[in-house]
């Protein structure tokens, strides 16, 4: 982090440079479109870095949720350890009270057992009364009411057993119902929290896979981002470089300028001193050598500049070498992107498959709802399994109605007993108030369930929230990937747009310093023209009036002018073939003109066309992140729907299994079915037996011991059996009410799963996508054509800069001829002034080359031996057609520079036609 802070910092400060530039490029009125396109790229620059600082927050705040995401993982795998640790408590607990529920069984054997015993006692006790009736009366008597008395001494300890074994036996069923919903509550809260657990860690190891590929993303990020700052150095170093080299070129250039300043200083003392010393020819020719040598000298200096120009062009070769480079780069680039295109397809392809398989998963939820169809109908079975049993429950209801009226009977028949039945009455209010107590608190527990089961459900939908705020936390994750990847792509764009934009920028640089110190040189060089014109026009008007001195000669001299004639109307055939070639010229600068303003015209419609490709392509790219967001909403969805099909599948298996389990119960109801009617049985004979012994023990027998058949010992244990039989319907019904609640919820469960596969994305949103994938691939086939346009387009423009480059030459190059011709026509016009006017002796009969190479082997100039040096120059400048004050093939002089080289383009156009004049001239001296 801190070494992309350092590389930010670098940018901004070169940013802090590019500023600076464009505060110098406010001025140009030319530059102003490089200027506005210079601005928006750094104007996106600006933005991608405020991207780039958003997106790292945003990852810094997302490392911060996934920090206490873990925690919280952790404070669950210590709240499952706890949980374990408490089940395994639970679970020795409950082994403790089945020992005990054991320990009560093999008890109430024992009683069962000495009950039956006591019975046998008794039978055979009533066996031996009947036995020794021979006995007396009294003692018989006596030891009847002994065995009575401690027969019902060991009733009422048996009783009391009976009662506390019995309490026992209902805590010990008490005890065993609330472990058994502790176990289950138990079990339920571990099978969730392992699902939580399991889930927690997928999302754990999901979010650590993420951020390990958010790291190496980020580490290849730093890595490129190094490597490019370091092109971007080398590059700056390189600039720097060529910057100091036209430095030193300034310099070179200043002191040329000094020099010409000197050699201008010295030509006006040079003049001066001709002025004086008119008579000395021998110094005017050793200053002429003198002359010949500096022209030399300069001459040299010239193809030494020529050669550092050749120097420059091999160093913009190798800098287009290293542009031909970087767009190798980035065709490398756009293969990566057909690369990406692929893998895009492969993943295209994965997602059809995951499609099937979700059809499949709708397959195994329509199997789910036939099975959940089925246990609908096998709950309406229990249910009228359920009304069976309710109804035998009346009819069993109705039998004890009539028993008790049976009772009540025997009640106003039994009136010696009240004590006993009263005591029984009083039983009965504590058993129902038991069973009142015991229907309370079965409430009660049923409440208690009730909310537990809201609380579960809470929980389940705070979970089921937070399982929401995960999955959208993985969105947004994803969300911020893609926003990654789209910022690294377009910082890239924006990153080589911005080097090759540098390197443009630099090369505008060069030239407008280049062209500005043109334009400063050639403004001074007018200045020093216009002044030299003036004196020029002085000259001109005083060798006017010389001409009118002269005329009178002339007019001696006409047989002279007639042959010169002659020569004049050839002059003069030249003079015209000369302004048809400066007509050429002209319509050659017009249609160069036109070919420049098309020039132009084209490279306006081709930026319009690359901003309109840039806009499609924006569009694109925008097109392409909503439909990467609409396909990880789809996973999104998708996943979530596997995982509520897992759940209910583990639904299903719970349900399964409590079937299994209330099939298993079932065959037990016949069973139950059978005791009871047992146990009505036996409480009836019990009954008539209790009545039989009321009556023998009636005062109005005697003999009432002798009618002694049997004791009814097995009143209590009927009761207690009728209390069992009554605790286990209570229990059977709570179960079915717990069932039926299960049922609605399943139910509930199912009509919201109908809800969500209706939410479900169908065929067409699969239409969509293929639609969506077609013109994704017709847009990248234009892309590419676009792309190849641009390619196109590029090397096009590179053309034009070099011949932009080959013309700055070629103005140079005319420009320096033309300072040169104008100094050889300075040095002309005082050899003119200076020349004695006497006659000198024509040398040899050879022929002569004056002035720009023409041929002087006419019979005219042997009569001309005699003139002076004064008229043989005006001769010469007659036949050649030229200026008085020239000898070389030059155009005349333009009557106004400063207007004529205001712009750069006529000053190009000037020197092109200077130039095609001086080579045709050349070619007919020669001839």
């Amino acid at each position: 982090m801190e070494e992309t802070g350092s590389t930010g910092e670098d940018s901004f400060e070169s940013l802090a440079e590019f500023q600076l530039v464009l505060s110098e490029l406010v001025g140009d009125a030319s530059m102003d479109k490089i200027r506005v396109e210079y601005e928006k790229l750094i104007h996106a620059l600006k933005k991608s870095r405020e991207n780039e600082k958003r997106l790292m927050s945003k990852c810094r705040e997302l490392n911060a949720e996934i920090v206490s995401t873990s925690t919280k993982v952790a404070a669950a795998l210590k709240l499952s350890q706890e949980d374990a640790t408490t089940i395994t408590s639970l679970k020795r607990e409950l082994d403790k009270a089945w020992k005990m529920v054991d320990a009560a069984h093999d008890k109430e054997k024992k009683d069962k057992e000495t009950i039956r015993k006591l019975q046998e006692d008794v039978s055979n006790l009533t066996k031996m009364a009947e036995i020794q009736t021979g006995f007396s009366r009294d003692q018989e008597q006596n030891d009847l009411f002994n065995m009575i008395d401690e027969l019902t001494k060991e009733r009422d300890k048996l009783l009391t057993t009976a009662e506390g074994l019995r309490e026992k036996l209902n805590k010990a069923i008490a005890t065993q119902q609330e472990i058994e919903a502790k176990r289950e509550r138990a079990m339920e809260s571990i099978s969730q929290l392992q699902q939580e657990l399991q889930v927690q860690q997928n999302e754990i190891s999901r979010e650590m896979r993420l951020k390990e590929k958010l790291d190496k993303e980020v580490k290849q990020m730093h890595v490129d981002m190094e490597a490019r700052m370091g092109e971007i150095k080398v590059l700056n170093l390189q600039g720097q470089k060529a910057k100091e080299e036209q430095q030193k070129l300034e310099q070179q250039l200043k002191e040329l300028k000094i020099l010409n300043e000197k050699s201008t200083k010295e030509l006006e003392q040079m003049q001066t001193k001709n002025t004086k010393l008119q008579h000395e020819c021998e110094q005017l020719s050793s200053t002429k050598e003198h002359l010949s040598l500096q022209n030399q000298q300069t001459i040299n200096e010239l193809k030494m500049r020529e050669e550092e120009v050749s120097q420059l062009r091999q160093e913009v070769a190798k800098q287009t070498k290293m542009r031909e480079a970087i767009q190798k780069k980035f065709h490398q680039i756009e293969d990566q992107k057909a690369d990406v295109d692929v893998q895009r397809e492969t993943l295209k392809a994965q997602i059809a498959g995951l499609e099937k398989d979700l059809e499949s998963s709708q397959k195994q939820v329509e199997a789910d709802k036939k099975a959940i169809e089925e246990l609908i109908r096998e709950r309406d079975i229990l249910n009228k399994n359920l009304i069976k049993a309710v109804q035998s429950t009346e009819k069993q209801q109705n039998l004890v109605k009539l028993l008790e009226q049976d009772k009540k009977t025997l009640e106003h028949e039994i009136s010696g007993y009240r004590l006993e039945a009263q005591k029984q009455r009083k039983i009965i209010q504590q058993l129902e108030k038991e069973r009142d107590r015991y229907i309370n608190e079965t409430s009660n527990l049923i409440q208690k369930v009730q909310q537990k089961m809201n609380d579960v459900e809470v929980r389940e939908t705070e979970i089921f929230d937070w399982k929401k705020k995960v999955t959208e936390a993985a969105c947004k994750l994803k969300q911020h990937e893609n926003l990654l990847e789209t910022v690294v792509s377009e910082r890239n764009l924006y990153s080589k747009n911005l080097i090759e934009t540098q390197e443009e920028i630099a090369e505008m640089k060069r030239k407008m310093k280049t062209m500005n110190n043109q334009v400063t040189r050639l403004r001074d060089e007018i200045s020093v023209k216009e002044l030299a014109l003036a004196k020029d026009q002085q000259e001109h008007k005083r060798l006017e009036k010389e001409n009118e001195t002269l005329k009178a000669e002339l007019q001696l001299i006409k047989l002279q002018l007639e042959e010169t004639k002659q020569c004049v109307d050839s002059q003069k055939t030249e003079q015209q073939k000369l302004q048809k070639i400066i007509s050429d010229a002209d319509a050659e600068q017009t249609q160069q003109k036109k070919q420049l303003e098309q020039v132009i015209r084209e490279r306006d419609s081709l930026g319009k066309q690359l901003l309109h490709s840039n806009d499609e392509r924006t569009l694109l790219y925008e097109k392409i992140r909503i439909q990467q967001s609409i396909l990880s909403k789809g996973d999104f969805h998708y996943k979530q729907r596997i995982e509520d099909i897992r759940l209910l599948k583990l639904e299903i298996k719970r349900l399964r299994r409590k079937k299994s389990i209330l099939d298993k119960t079932l065959p037990n109801t016949e069973e139950l079915r059978q005791e009871l009617f047992h146990l009505q049985r036996q409480l009836l004979r019990e009954r008539a037996r209790n009545s039989v012994l009321e009556e023998q023990l009636k005062p109005i027998n005697i003999h009432r011991w002798r009618q002694l058949e049997g004791s009814d010992p097995g009143k209590y244990e009927l009761i207690r059996k009728i209390q069992s039989l009554q605790k286990r319907l209570i229990a059977k019904t709570q179960d079915l009410e717990e069932r039926e609640l299960l049922l609605q919820e399943k139910e509930k469960l199912y009509v919201e799963l109908k809800h969500i596969l209706a939410r479900q994305p169908g065929p067409e949103a699969a239409e969509q996508l293929q639609q969506c994938q077609w013109t994704i691939r017709d847009r990248t086939k234009k892309l590419k054509a676009l792309i190849a346009e641009l390619r196109m387009l590029d090397s096009k423009m590179n053309e034009y800069k070099s011949e932009n480059q080959r013309l700055a030459t070629e103005l140079a190059n005319v420009t320096k001829k033309y300072l040169s011709e104008k100094k050889l026509q300075s040095e002309q016009r005082t050899k003119i002034k200076v020349e004695h006017p006497e006659l000198l002796p024509q040398l040899s009969s050879k022929p002569h080359f004056t002035g720009g190479g023409f041929r002087v082997d006419n019979p005219v100039y042997g009569r001309m031996s005699k003139q002076t040096t004064k008229e043989k120059m005006l001769t010469l400048c007659v036949h050649s057609g030229l200026p008085r004050y020239k000898h070389h093939l030059l155009p005349k002089p333009l009557a106004s520079p400063p207007s004529y080289f205001m712009n750069i383009r006529e000053l190009m156009l000037a020197g092109r036609e200077s130039r095609k004049g001086l080579g045709q001239r050349e070619k007919e001296s020669v001839d």
